[in-house]
């Protein structure tokens, strides 16, 4: 489905990504792991068209360079930042309604599908979204994603600041998304819910892929998680 080929990006005159090569399948949850810095956050970026890339990106075959970010959207790739970004002076049922794919009509999601996935966000659906928590923000952002029905849902660091409680649901959730057949690449540095719910588990540093196999396999390597990723 989505394939990356000898991916080099830049910030400017700073050359981040060095050759990155990894491809994620139809209905997968891959884990993209690492040390802040490694890269991680500006594959996303680059598979979005939100910074200078090289190297080939084909999505379904078809060669993403050149996309700007909203064709890349419409071709249907998600993308939850970890800024998350929600609208804050409109209620949350208004920024889902700003999610949704034309009428909504043939999509895997309705409005009724994320009350159900999220009560949380149902009891305030009329709640403007600037003044829930974190966590209400980050299932708010990632319900309005796909409330626009993609086959892939990047995700960049959804647990990041949330209560280990709500870590645990966010891996329900992402679990919930793959089985209505939508892949997922979940930026992730917490190992434990990566490890529990990817099929696959890759490790980046210093802008390149340095580990690419099953989360057993992973759990096993000492080395690897030695070298890249304890901190």
């Amino acid at each position: 489905m989505l394939q990356i080929n000898n991916l080099h990006a830049y910030y400017g005159k700073s050359h981040v990504l060095h050759g990155v090569d990894f491809a994620v399948n139809e209905g997968e949850i891959v884990a993209l792991l690492g040390r802040n810095g490694s890269g991680r956050s500006t594959t996303a970026k680059a598979i979005m068209g939100l910074v200078d890339w090289e190297g080939d990106i084909r999505w379904k075959a078809q060669a993403l360079h050149g996309q700007k970010t909203y064709e890349v959207a419409h071709l249907g790739i998600g993308y939850v930042p970890e800024s998350r970004d929600v609208f804050p002076n409109l209620t949350v049922h208004q920024n889902l309604l700003l999610g949704q794919k034309g009428s909504g009509k043939g999509s895997r999601w309705n409005f009724d599908d994320m009350y159900a996935m999220f009560p949380r966000l149902k009891e305030r659906q009329h709640t403007e979204a600037g003044v829930m928590s974190g966590g209400e923000q980050q299932m708010l952002t990632l319900c309005r994603t796909l409330m626009g029905d993609p086959d892939l849902i990047i995700i960049d660091e959804p647990t990041e600041g949330l209560a280990p409680k709500i870590v645990e649901l966010v891996g329900e959730y992402l679990k919930k998304i793959k089985e209505r057949g939508v892949s997922v690449l979940l930026i992730e540095q917490k190992l434990t819910i990566a490890m529990r719910i990817s099929d696959r588990a890759l490790v980046m540093g210093h802008g390149a892929i340095v580990f690419d196999g099953t989360p057993q396999s992973l759990n096993a390597n000492a080395n690897i998680r030695k070298e890249w990723l304890e901190v």
